[in-house]
């Protein structure tokens, strides 16, 4: 089965429109950060890495630190797709990610995105 072109995708290369889209809207690096440490366990100095290394959206996900159990609690569409429905793990590892970015350039509390 042949795989999605954003597995691919140099995540270095993806976090600079995270920044963007967050900064548009108000919002700061840190908060983002946050969200990201929250999902996948990275802190600051590990994005750092990642960001600077050849990791690709693929290898981001696989090697994370420690995957948030209660990212499951992450619903809604997507990109026009159920999260809950995406049947491909880092498919839907991506979505989280893009949900969360999602929320927190509209203007969503930290606490309520980082489901506390």
């Amino acid at each position: 089965m042949a795989t999605h072109r954003i597995y691919r995708m140099k995540f270095g290369g993806l976090y600079p429109a995270y920044i963007n889209k967050v900064e548009r809207k108000g919002r700061g690096v840190a908060e983002l950060e946050q969200v990201i440490e929250w999902l996948t366990g990275y802190d600051r100095d590990a994005l750092k890495r990642v960001c600077s290394d050849e990791t690709d959206v693929e290898g981001f996900f696989a090697n994370a630190p420690s995957l948030n159990p209660a990212r499951a609690l992450i619903t809604g569409k997507i990109c026009g797709v159920q999260i809950e429905e995406i049947e491909d793990d880092t498919m839907r590892e991506i979505r989280y990610l893009d949900k969360l970015v999602d929320e927190l350039a509209k203007g969503r509390s930290l606490e309520k995105i980082l489901r506390s």
